[in-house]
């Protein structure tokens, strides 16, 4: 049986030299390149592939956002990331993307065609080490986004607003004009706020504010 590839690569050279890498190997068989995540969405619709072997960062939006529209069409499709990109963020959300296994553009060339195969296999395609590592990376960001949340939940509809002007640069003077109360109840908030955000400053309060999305709270 020959597996059908699709490359996801936006460097034509590096894409046509995995093409020629891959269609050595019997088993594997290169069926269509694509250098974006449009051309993915394109090409779903009409070849059907076993396999991805990926570029993390692409022109029109990143790897996983490629798997995705490949996945809404064939959703046992195998993923491999191939990228210059190896911090521990990207790598993750690789791996939350539904990705066998993460590598790095100075692989070997065998190493790149194991990897597929291995993927088609099912198996995980990451060193136990790196993957607890990983594992325990999300598991602290989770941590942090459920208490960035009960921070922001603890704040008052009134809070929550002045927070809002903060963050679109308003100062204290102009809060109290915005919203027809005084400045001395303005100051009285963002102390308030301030202390529930276990932020020092308000700067920091703002800083922190785009970091979890507050903005986006209705108040």
């Amino acid at each position: 049986m020959r597996y059908r590839v699709l490359i996801v690569e936006d460097h034509q050279v590096v894409a046509e030299g995995l093409a020629a890498l891959l269609n050595e190997h019997p088993e594997l068989r290169v069926v269509a390149i694509a250098g974006g995540v449009g051309e993915v969405e394109h090409l779903a619709d009409v070849e059907r592939v076993d396999v991805v072997l990926c570029d993390y960062w692409l022109p029109d939006g990143t790897g996983p956002e490629a798997v995705a529209a490949l996945r809404a069409h064939l959703p046992d499709v195998a993923v491999v990331f191939l990228s210059a990109d190896n911090s521990d963020e990207v790598v993750l959300a690789a791996l939350e993307a539904g990705a066998a296994g993460y590598l790095v553009k100075s692989a070997g060339g065998a190493d790149v065609a194991d990897a597929v195969r291995r993927a088609i296999d099912g198996e995980i395609l990451v060193p136990a080490r790196q993957l607890a590592k990983l594992l325990a990376r999300r598991r602290e960001r989770s941590h942090r986004s459920a208490e960035h949340a009960r921070r922001l939940d603890s704040l008052t509809p009134r809070e929550r607003q002045i927070l809002n002007l903060m963050t679109s640069g308003m100062d204290n003077r102009d809060i109290a004009r915005e919203l027809s109360i005084s400045y001395t109840t303005v100051r009285s908030h963002v102390r308030h706020l301030l202390s529930k955000m276990g932020a020092r400053s308000k700067l920091e309060a703002v800083v922190r504010a785009a970091d979890w999305d507050a903005p986006t709270v209705a108040p």
